[in-house]
């Protein structure tokens, strides 16, 4: 796959309880932008009907291996050309054990034989058939033949027994899946790259009850971890303790809540570092002293004082510690951004930062958009880039083709 168009994605159902699961995945995928057929084995057709899927993904459901109707006869060859990417969920152990014997006797097996895409096997079955030696040696054969393997999630399943083998739940697989089509999409610049990226607020405590924090929502820094993934890199994401998103998968996400513990976890994982983003809104002050107890009104008294200090620039101590690591800022401004921005990127020593104007608030903390000017220090001999208005995912994804760019001279 080498264009952004829409995803084609041949979902593969078979026979199994967890096929029901396969309807939601489906809708999901379509949701996200991704083009779906589907194909089923006569096992699948007993626990979820064809018409189901069909009514979902709004394409006709394909079970029969010669299919008269297709060009010539040969609808599994018109299926294996058509395909991005082919998803095989649930895969049932008999499936597996086909495949990995190259065994071709119904629709989905024959046409994971026939295509040149990339093949995802997500099986799910009893905990003791996953356990079975002789499906775990056809798996690891699957995969040396090239396919990939989503793993099966543990828990309580259909027949009661509790182990490995559910299906993972049908937003899991859709964000998974949708992660593998774009590594298969977007250029790998950042392979072998480590990025260890911060998102979010920090808070800083007033008294047990109180703190101090502010608006970010840490979506930026959530889309732009993705990106980095997306593009091959190790992610490990340092987060803010409050941000309610979920951490992309594939990545190592760390909780912090003050300044100090998110420079403290940065100085340690940066030691492997290739790239330092620091997209989190952390506080520029904290307490001078935290009170012990909750603070309480004073009868009398209209107004408190509290003494504030600074605290430590996480970013600056980066750059400066690890001067082997490129160091991405941003800065959330509004006003004079430009100038801001620059003189961040000198003052800090950095190699490059991202500036956007909160003052607008279609691209202002919590929105689902964003538009930045990036700057590059004079070493890089690069002209400023203006990313227009865009959804933070696209943003994201400019941004990481910025810093693959200079990564490559660093």
């Amino acid at each position: 796959m080498t264009d952004l168009t829409k995803p084609k994605i041949l979902l593969g159902i078979t026979g199994g309880i967890a096929a029901y699961k396969s309807a939601v995945l489906a809708r999901l995928l379509i949701k996200a932008g991704c083009e779906v057929r589907v194909m089923m084995t006569a096992a699948a057709c007993e626990f979820i009907t064809p018409l189901t899927l069909q009514a979902l993904t709004g394409n006709e459901v394909h079970t029969q291996l010669l299919d008269a109707e297709a060009e010539k006869g040969m609808g599994h060859i018109e299926l294996a050309k058509w395909a991005d990417v082919v998803v095989i969920a649930p895969a049932s152990a008999n499936t597996v054990g086909k495949l990995a014997t190259g065994l071709a006797d119904n629709l989905p097996t024959t046409v994971c034989v026939a295509t040149d895409a990339p093949i995802l096997i997500i099986p799910a079955m009893n905990q003791q058939m996953w356990a079975n030696a002789i499906v775990q040696d056809n798996l690891n054969k699957l995969q040396r033949f090239g396919y990939h393997l989503i793993h099966p999630d543990s828990g309580e399943q259909a027949c009661g027994d509790v182990g490995a083998g559910r299906l993972p739940e049908p937003e899991v697989l859709c964000e998974t899946i949708l992660a593998f089509v774009a590594r298969q999409r977007l250029p790998q610049s950042l392979t072998g790259k480590t990025v260890v990226i911060t998102a979010g607020a920090t808070l800083e405590p007033i008294d047990p009850v109180r703190f101090l924090s502010n608006h970010s929502t840490g979506k930026m820094g959530y889309a732009l971890a993705a990106a980095c993934r997306d593009a091959g890199a190790d992610v490990v994401l340092v987060s803010g303790k409050r941000v309610a998103l979920q951490a992309p998968k594939g990545m190592h996400r760390i909780d912090v809540g003050t300044a100090d513990e998110m420079l403290s976890v940065c100085l340690d994982v940066c030691r492997t570092a290739d790239v330092f983003i620091a997209t989190a809104a952390v506080a520029d002050y904290k307490m001078a002293s935290i009170a012990a107890h909750k603070i309480k009104k004073t009868d009398g008294v209209d107004g408190m004082t509290l003494e504030l200090i600074k605290n430590p620039d996480v970013l600056a101590t980066i750059a400066k510690s690890y001067p082997d690591v490129l160091t991405v800022g941003f800065a959330a401004e509004t006003q004079d951004t430009e100038n801001y921005a620059k003189g961040k990127l000198i003052a800090k020593n950095l190699d490059m930062i991202a500036v956007n104007d909160v003052s607008d608030t279609s691209i202002g903390f919590g929105s689902d958009d964003n538009a930045m000017m990036v700057f590059f220090a004079d070493k890089y001999q690069k002209d400023a880039q203006k990313l227009p208005k865009a959804p933070k995912s696209t943003i994201a994804r400019q941004l990481v083709d910025c810093i693959a760019l200079i990564s490559k001279s660093n």
